[in-house]
């Protein structure tokens, strides 16, 4: 394995790295994007993401630890400390990042596996750390798809790579505007769930053992008027508090966990 090195955080690279680790256009011009930890990049890997380049700290990651991860087209550069410390967000990353290629979400390249698909979309969704919470808990119940609507934040965000601990790259994830996901759902027989407060009835009555998308909105302002106009029945969970909501990562899961204990598969 030639390995090159890399020691000076003004190597025109690094430079690269930065504008990509921090700039979301960046990441659209280039199709490139920065992960950070052993852990993700398997997990990318797996998910058949293509590594164009490996970076390593030799006294924290060995070369083993890197052949073991490399995929044949990687180049594998060892990288300073320093370079390491302008690069990384956290220090508990083994020492080791990789320079990986985006791919595409559009919902028309969504494909859907088994006769009743279960589906979490979300529309609008800003906060890295929701969207990475609401990954985790789609990768928890292995739903069959992910679809954000009208996406807010750039998927490749490396703040959503960190909080999703790298299930963006275990979900199916499909982007795109509320009007063309309705018609990908509706074109595909799939019912249509709104998490919503209007003409809503208790979660736990409804059958969602059928194709059945759950669909829920931002904590401030709720699903558009367009999903409600398109909602085959809204549903609520039953509040017992003060407040009227909750995050709506929570609230995903109790509905997604419903669906998945009704299915008998949890």
């Amino acid at each position: 394995m030639s390995v090159k090195l890399i020691s000076s955080i003004t190597n025109p690279l690094v430079r690269q790295l930065v504008q990509l680790k921090y700039k979301s256009r960046e990441r659209k011009k280039t199709g490139l994007f920065v992960i950070e930890g052993q852990r993700e990049i398997e997990l990318a890997l797996k998910g058949s993401y293509s590594i164009d380049t490996l970076l390593y700290v030799p006294e924290l990651f060995s070369a083993e630890q890197v052949n073991s991860i490399a995929d044949r087209s990687s180049k594998v550069i060892e990288i300073s400390r320093e370079v390491y410390g302008k690069l990384a967000y956290r220090d508990s990353t083994q020492g080791v990042l990789a320079l990986a290629k985006a791919k595409h979400h559009t919902i028309s390249e969504l494909v859907l596996q088994g006769p009743s698909p279960l589906i979490l979309v979300a529309e609008a969704p800003e906060k890295p750390g929701n969207i990475g919470a609401l990954l985790r808990t789609a990768d928890a119940a292995k739903v069959d798809a992910v679809i954000i609507a009208n996406p807010k934040t750039d998927l490749y965000n490396p703040n959503i790579i960190r909080s999703s601990v790298g299930c963006i790259f275990t979900n199916p994830i499909a982007t795109g505007e509320t009007s063309e996901i309705i018609d990908f759902l509706k074109g595909h027989e799939i019912k249509i769930y709104c998490a919503a407060l209007q003409a809503s009835v208790h979660y736990h009555t409804q059958d969602f053992r059928q194709p059945t998308a759950i669909v829920v909105g931002t904590e401030d302002s709720g699903l558009s008027p367009e999903w409600l106009k398109h909602s085959d029945q809204n549903i609520i969970i039953p509040m017992h508090g003060e407040i009227d909501s909750m995050n709506v990562s929570v609230a995903a899961g109790i509905l997604i966990f419903e669906a998945k204990r009704q299915r008998m598969v949890i």
